[in-house]
């Protein structure tokens, strides 16, 4: 193998898990650590910075730094045999920073004194279209967002319940990025793409979110059409308080987050005997963990199997719905068909239902004759990374770019299209993307001292405090989670195992004493002979099983042989630099910026500044 290129701004990236499955790509250590020294509106500003909405994030996230977290790679297993592989609370941890920090508008960037002349159009005021004003608005460009409801938020304010997000988190939150002089056009539905083009905006950005729940075309659905609600409108309309009651008896089909929502919506409006019923199996469900949790938690079964065939009514008033039960059979590729079991269908009674099995794009202002391409499934067809259409002044992103996601990726798309379109209005190729700025700062404070806490929590993951039930269950405004206060919040904090203060080694001072391997607690460094990685990986002290983790591999030592670390398991801990006699491992944190719309992503921001 090659010595690896630790100056390459992805390597040490990568490393940080976390940070690196987030879409935004939020600097996770960064601000655990501020909490766990109380500097909220500190860690809060490092979350808004990437993320732009950490107060709600906080709370709705559908968290995919915790499935890539270290330290459920690492944990052991408990004295009773129980696996605790537990990822560290780290959606919750950034709630904490919201809830705790201070008034923290004077360390935003103030709108922009002078603009420059160029007109931005957004259509939607959703995460994706404000996460664009935020970068755009403040370094002078007029961004102006076009929604059809009175308040900003898009899907955030319409399709999560209050229980979950409080109104006036949202308000909080669309209002900094409206403060840096964004111009919302509340009430105002964009009906043609064409007539919004021949205003005269320099770029477009089609934020507008996947408005279409799919619906079911079998037996009985138009009969009973009256007691048959599409899920997100229904919590539309749940949201804007046109719906304040369900029936007692309610079935939830689908299982993703918007049947979760639906469901634990309907216990609070009225609904006893809620259930979901969902086609597939209960791990295949698209709803994350703590979703089913939650709904379980309420008293809402779930009942998996199960494929809709008919709405049975009486004239027209519904009376339950009738299933095929199923099971699942995947081939060689892991594609999944579902077969009938051949048992009797199952029938169950329901005064109301909601269809929560999906939702589409709907372009219907979206002229066919302008140059914007779409695809078989009425998705537009769009450059990945620049997120461009086939109309080069007209971008797209969050769902209405490639369907259904959530929040942090539609964030994400957010400063993607506004680095698109800043690099594009200044004559710049969209195609170079400018690299995140890196750096690489030494902890060591003395042999034994470093400027970060590098003890090893042994903690089992803290659960985050929820209000009574019965409570809860009356009040649909009333939020559900109470949130960690300053003391659980670093306590759980402590568990973060710190993977952005990386191992760095130096082989010119290595005198291969094997003492880091042998201190090493997890087996993690081996010096070995040279090979190929698929043969070097299994003869490594503790054989290297996952090739999606790196092995750091040094320059060929004076032995020749060759240090190799597997940057799976390791925890960070500097326990290899603490016993380094010749200071040949350092620990030096590695702290990643991407770079946003600005000066920055143009030419002369296309290299990595490393240090």
């Amino acid at each position: 193998m090659k010595p690896t290129d630790i100056g390459a701004p992805d390597y040490f990236h990568k490393v940080v898990d976390c940070q690196w499955a987030c879409p935004a790509h939020t600097p996770v250590p960064e601000y655990i650590r501020l909490i766990a020294a109380g500097r909220y509106s500190e860690a809060y500003m490092v979350n808004w910075v990437s993320n732009v909405f950490p107060g709600i994030l906080g709370r709705t996230c559908d968290r995919p730094c915790e499935p890539a977290c270290r330290r459920s790679r690492v944990e052991d297993e408990t004295a009773d045999g129980r696996e605790r592989k537990e990822a560290v609370a780290i959606c919750r941890l950034k709630r904490v920073a919201a809830d705790y920090k201070q008034d923290i508008r004077s360390l935003l960037p103030r709108p922009a004194k002078e603009k420059n002349g160029r007109r931005i159009a957004c259509v939607g005021g959703g995460p994706a279209s404000l996460t664009v004003a935020r970068d755009l608005a403040p370094i002078g460009y007029e961004v102006v967002i076009f929604d059809g409801d009175a308040r900003p938020g898009g899907m955030m304010r319409t399709q999560i319940p209050k229980f979950r997000l409080p109104e006036a988190i949202i308000d909080e939150e669309t209002g900094y990025v409206l403060g840096l002089g964004a111009d919302f056009r509340a009430g105002e539905y964009v009906k043609s793409l064409k007539n919004l083009l021949a205003e005269g905006y320099d770029a477009v950005f089609v934020g507008s979110g996947a408005p279409r729940g799919h619906d079911l075309d079998i037996p009985g659905r138009k009969a009973a059409a009256k007691y048959i609600h599409l899920g997100i409108d229904w919590l539309a309309s749940v949201a804007f308080g046109h719906t304040t009651s369900i029936s007692k008896r309610v079935i939830v089909l689908g299982g993703g987050n918007t049947a979760m929502d639906c469901c634990r919506s309907s216990r609070r409006l009225g609904g006893e005997d809620v259930k979901v019923i969902v086609r597939s199996g209960f791990e295949q469900m698209k709803a994350s963990a703590w979703e089913k949790e939650d709904a379980m938690h309420e008293g809402i079964p779930i009942l998996n199997n199960l494929v809709p065939k008919a709405f049975t009514h009486n004239s027209g008033r519904l009376t339950g719905v009738t299933f095929e039960k199923v099971r699942a059979v995947f081939d060689e590729h892991g594609r999944r068909s579902l077969i009938p079991t051949g048992e009797p269908d199952a029938h169950f009674e329901c005064d109301e239902v909601l269809v929560a099995v999906g939702q589409d794009n709907a372009f219907p202002w979206i002229e066919r004759d302008i140059g914007i391409e779409f695809d078989k499934w009425g998705l537009p067809k769009l450059d990945e990374k620049t997120l461009q259409s086939t109309l080069p002044n007209v971008f797209f992103g969050g769902d209405a770019a490639f369907g259904p996601k959530n929040i942090i990726w539609a964030v994400a798309h957010g400063h993607e299209a506004a680095v698109s379109i800043d690099r594009m209005l200044n004559g710049e190729d969209l195609a170079v993307r400018p690299a995140p700025r890196t750096r690489l700062v030494p902890q060591k404070m003395g042999i034994h001292a470093w400027r970060y806490d590098n003890a090893i929590s042994v903690d089992r993951r803290l659960r985050v405090p929820l209000r009574d039930i019965s409570a809860a269950l009356k009040n649909i405004k009333i939020e559900v989670e109470l949130g960690f206060d300053p003391q659980l919040a670093a306590k759980e904090a402590q568990r973060c195992l710190n993977c952005d203060v990386q191992t760095v080694f130096t082989p010119k001072l290595c005198i291969e004493c094997d003492a880091c391997m042998d201190i090493c607690p997890m087996d993690s460094i081996s010096f070995t002979a040279n090979g190929e990685e698929n043969e070097l990986r299994p003869r490594l002290r503790a054989p290297a099983l996952n090739p999606s983790q790196d092995l750091y591999v040094s320059e060929t030592l004076k032995t020749g042989r060759v240090m190799v670390k597997d940057e799976d398991v390791c925890l960070h801990c500097g326990l290899c630099a603490e016993r380094c006699p010749t200071g040949a491992w350092d620990m030096q944190k590695f702290l990643l910026e991407m770079t946003h719309a600005g000066a920055g992503c143009r030419s002369a921001g296309t290299q990595t500044a490393s240090a």
